[in-house]
């Protein structure tokens, strides 16, 4: 098994309009949406686009939302056999506020995801120890998402860790040092290392911040302005592709999903940072969480138009 992403399902509601609203402000928007989401299911939805071998490791609840989440899993080529139906709490949700300019905000309310817990990983332990990469975000309970990257790393895999949403106190060196990859945004960054990545030098500085507290390789994505590549004996600097985007939801998870690809199939790290950043552009040019993520054929020719 090449890939088990572990993680969050949720249902998005996606507003459009041409300002985000203040506190206390009332605005007329331009459209909605309503489809598949969570930082868990966009990474695997993210995968399977680009044909990769991926399974997902999750919870929903047993109300409408849940049967949606399935088929449309279905639909994303996501296998939903390691996904566990919860009759004790609804599916995850999310509304999302996008504006004119593809910034977006978001509320998350956890439902089934946040029941996860050390059954679902000792249920799915086998999966786990036959996994080559795990993809971890923290849109579930940091606890469960620890034991199986034990699990993962006892058996040679690795874990590639999006310390999204971040906890505003940071992260524990007993976390960091169970995590391969990290892949944090500027903000998240600032609120890990108490440095705001403004430019190169600034995300190296947090990188080894990290690194110092036992992460093995730290990318910092800074948008639009590239990511800084950062491991104990290297730092690189890959700049941004170029494209216009229309919503940027989901597209960090497309830059892990498309990581996690390139390292599964032989990819050396700084090429698979390319390609990761390939993906998460191309998905800002979509509308929508995992119906954003790009196939492999856009991303290849994405990638040579480029070159």
């Amino acid at each position: 098994m090449a890939i088990v992403v572990f993680g969050s399902i949720n249902i998005d509601l996606v507003t459009y309009s041409q300002t985000l609203p203040r506190p206390g402000e009332t605005l007329h928007g331009k459209s909605y949406a309503i489809g598949l989401g969570g930082k868990g299911c966009n990474q695997a939805a993210a995968v399977a686009a680009l044909n990769g071998d991926v399974r997902l490791v999750g919870r929903i609840g047993t109300d409408d939302f849940g049967r949606t989440a399935t088929a449309l899993l279905r639909e994303n080529s996501v296998p939903t056999k390691h996904i566990t139906v919860d009759n004790t709490t609804n599916t995850g949700l999310a509304v999302i506020g996008v504006d004119g300019d593809g910034q977006n905000c978001i509320t998350v309310i956890g439902g089934a995801n946040m029941a996860i817990n050390e059954q679902d990983v000792h249920s799915n332990q086998s999966l786990f120890e036959k996994a080559e990469l795990l993809l971890l975000q923290m849109e579930i309970p940091l606890s469960a998402a620890m034991q199986a990257a034990d699990l993962v790393r006892s058996a040679g895999g690795r874990v590639i860790f999006d310390p999204a949403p971040a906890p505003k106190d940071g992260l524990p060196a007993e976390v960091l040092e169970r995590i391969d990859i990290i892949t944090p945004n500027e903000t998240e960054t600032e609120l890990l290392t108490g440095i705001y990545p403004s430019d190169e030098t600034e995300a190296a500085r947090a990188a080894q911040i990290l690194l110092d507290k036992g992460v093995q390789v730290v990318l910092v994505k800074m948008g639009a302005r590239g990511v800084c590549y950062c491991s104990r004996d290297k730092n690189l600097y890959i700049p941004p592709f170029q494209v216009t985007p229309i919503d940027t939801v989901a597209a960090g998870d497309c830059f892990n999903g498309g990581l996690a690809y390139a390292l599964s199939k032989g990819r050396e790290i700084e090429d698979a940072v390319r390609f990761a950043s390939a993906c998460g552009a191309l998905s800002t040019t979509k509308a929508g969480a995992s119906s954003s993520t790009p196939t492999l054929d856009e991303v290849e020719s994405f990638l040579k138009a480029s070159s």
